[in-house]
């Protein structure tokens, strides 16, 4: 599970990243990135209803809270990331890594 500070919580946050921000994306993920005035790299996950059941959007948020937690190190502290998952895999972690390669060299930030 992520800290609390290093968690998206309001529409307004999800809404500015979303829409103004760049973004990689894949078959099933899209990762959008913004840097705001925060003190910590924040995260926020999008998992709606087309990839199952509640069960499984929630089974899906945890994957890849678990998943993105290890790369919050390679963001600068003012770092916003809103991950949107488009359709259901059974795992993520390898797209995360290449989509996550492909922000931070789009972004020129980081590792």
């Amino acid at each position: 599970m992520l800290p609390a500070a290093n968690r998206l919580r309001t529409s307004r946050e999800f809404e500015l990243v979303t829409k103004t921000g760049e973004r990689a994306t894949s078959l099933s993920l899209v990762i959008y990135y913004k840097a705001l005035e925060n003190s910590a790299p924040r995260v926020g996950l999008i998992v709606n209803s087309s990839v199952g059941g509640s069960v499984t959007r929630h089974r899906v948020s945890r994957q890849l809270r678990h998943a993105i937690a290890p790369h919050l190190a390679k963001f600068p502290a003012n770092a916003n990331l809103v991950i949107r998952v488009l359709r259901k895999q059974p795992q993520y972690s390898q797209e995360l890594e290449t989509l996550i390669s492909k922000l931070l060299s789009k972004v020129a930030v980081g590792a």
